[in-house]
C-alpha cells in the first residue's frame, strides 16, 4: 500500500500494478501504473473508486487496515472503466449494508459489464447533486466524456479536494522515483487517452474555474496538492489544442538511412537559423505515443518519409491517423518525401490530414530521390526558411 499523506479524514487506500505491461493494451508503462481510490472519514463514510481486477483483494485489505473495524456506508463510482470498476461486486459482497453512489448511466454500465446493477442499493447522482457525510460533503459534477459518457467528478468542499476521475491522470506507479514527475507521462496519458475530447475538458474545466480547489485526487498517478495553477493550465492548453512549445518537431521514417539523414540535416539547418526548440524523433523506435504528444506540445510538425508501397511508410500511417483521431490542430505541417521511382509519400500525408481543421500544410515540400545531395540540400534551406 502507498502511504501517500492526503489528510486526517481523507486517505489513500489504492494500489500499484507493477506486473502490467500495456495499458489498455497498447500504451507502454514501463514504471507501472496505479490504481487509485481514496476513503473519507466522517459519521459516515465514503470510499472513493475501486480497482483493477487483479488487486482486488490488496484493495479491500487497505480499506480494511484503515477503517479499523468500521463499515463504509457509500461506495461512490466516478467512472466505470475496468481499472476503476472491477472489484464493485467484491466491495458490496464484503459490506451489505453499504450502497452505491454514481449516475444513471454508470449503474446501466454496470449491469451490462457485470451483470448488476445492484438496484435496491442505489443512489443515482447528477450534476449539482450532493451527499453529506457529516462535516463533508460530496458535491457532483458531470464530466461527460472525459473521457467516458458516465464520469463524474467529485468536490469535497470542506477539504475543497476535487476527485478528478481520469483527468490529471499519468502513466506509472506511486513507488517508482519518478512519480512525481508529472508533466511528460501525464501529457502522454492526456494526448493517448483523453485529446480527442478537448471540448469536454474545456467544459469541466469551467465548472472547476468556480471552485476553491487546494488538492486535486485523480484515479491516476499522485495526488497533486502544490502549484495547481500550473496543472490547470496544462489541461487548458492542451484541450485547447494550442502549443506548449513555440518549435518544430520532426517525425521521421527511414528505411535505409537517408531519409533519417535528410531530417537530421533539416534539423541542423533549423538551428542554425536560429530555431532554439527542434526536437527529432523515430517514429519506428520511439514510443509512438510519446511521438502524438510531441506533436501536440510543439507549434510546428515536419514529417518525413518514404513513398512505401505507393503511399506512405507503416509507421508514418499509424502516426498520422492517431493524430487525427485525436483532433490535431492548430498546427503548421510540412512534408518531406523519399522515393526510388514516383513520389507520393508527400500526397498521401496530405491527403490523411484534410479531415482536420486548423491545419495550415505548406506548400513547399522536399521531394528526395533516394540520396541526400547538394540538391535536397538546396531544398532543405528553403523549406527551412518557410518553416520558420
Amino acid at each position: 500500500m502507498n502511504d501517500m499523506k492526503i489528510s486526517d479524514s481523507v486517505k489513500f487506500v489504492g494500489v500499484n500494478d507493477h506486473k502490467i505491461d500495456l495499458f489498455e493494451g497498447q500504451f507502454s508503462v514501463p514504471e507501472g501504473m496505479s490504481y487509485n481510490s481514496y476513503l473519507i472519514l466522517d459519521e459516515k463514510i465514503a470510499v472513493m473508486d475501486s480497482v483493477d481486477r487483479n488487486f482486488g483483494e490488496e484493495w479491500l485489505k487497505n480499506i480494511e487496515n484503515v477503517l479499523s473495524g468500521k463499515k463504509p456506508d457509500f461506495l461512490v463510482v466516478q467512472h466505470m472503466e475496468m481499472d476503476h470498476s472491477a472489484n464493485i461486486a467484491a466491495f458490496m459482497k464484503k459490506y451489505p449494508d453499504s450502497k452505491i453512489v454514481s449516475s444513471k448511466m454508470a449503474f446501466n454500465l454496470m449491469k451490462n459489464m457485470f451483470g448488476t446493477d445492484f438496484s435496491e442499493r442505489q443512489i443515482v447522482i447528477s450534476e449539482g447533486s450532493k451527499v453529506e457525510l457529516g462535516k463533508h460533503v460530496l458535491n457532483f459534477i458531470a464530466a461527460p466524456n472525459v473521457h467516458w459518457p458516465e464520469v463524474m467528478f467529485t468536490y469535497e468542499s470542506t477539504e475543497k479536494i476535487l476527485f478528478s476521475a481520469d483527468g490529471f491522470g499519468k502513466f506509472g506507479a506511486l513507488d517508482v522515483p519518478s512519480a512525481n514527475d508529472w508533466t511528460d507521462e501525464a501529457r502522454r496519458y492526456y494526448f493517448g487517452i483523453v485529446g480527442k475530447f478537448g471540448a469536454n475538458v474545456q467544459a469541466v474545466l469551467k465548472k472547476a474555474a468556480n471552485l476553491e480547489i487546494q488538492k486535486i485526487c485523480p484515479l491516476h498517478g499522485p495526488v497533486l496538492d502544490s502549484n495547481l495553477e500550473k496543472y490547470i493550465q496544462y489541461y487548458d492548453t492542451w484541450s485547447k489544442y494550442e502549443a506548449e512549445t513555440d518549435g518544430i518537431f520532426i517525425a521521421y521514417t527511414s528505411v535505409y538511412g537517408n531519409t533519417k539523414q535528410a531530417a537530421e540535416k533539416l534539423a541542423e539547418i533549423l538551428k542554425e537559423k536560429g530555431c532554439k526548440n527542434v526536437l527529432i524523433k523515430d517514429l519506428a523506435r520511439n514510443d509512438i505515443f510519446e511521438c502524438v504528444a510531441d506533436a501536440f506540445r510543439y507549434k510546428k510538425l515536419v514529417l518525413a518519409s518514404t513513398t512505401y508501397n505507393t503511399e506512405v511508410f507503416p509507421k508514418m500511417r499509424e502516426f498520422i491517423a492517431h493524430l487525427v483521431e485525436r483532433n490535431f490542430q492548430n498546427r503548421t505541417v510540412g512534408f518531406i518525401e523519399n522515393c526510388s521511382w514516383a513520389p507520393l509519400a508527400a500526397k498521401t500525408m496530405a491527403k490523411m490530414f484534410e479531415p482536420l481543421k486548423e491545419i495550415k500544410i505548406l506548400e513547399e515540400k522536399v521531394t528526395i530521390k533516394i540520396a541526400v545531395n547538394e540538391e535536397v540540400e538546396k531544398q532543405l534551406e528553403n523549406f527551412a526558411e518557410k518553416l520558420i
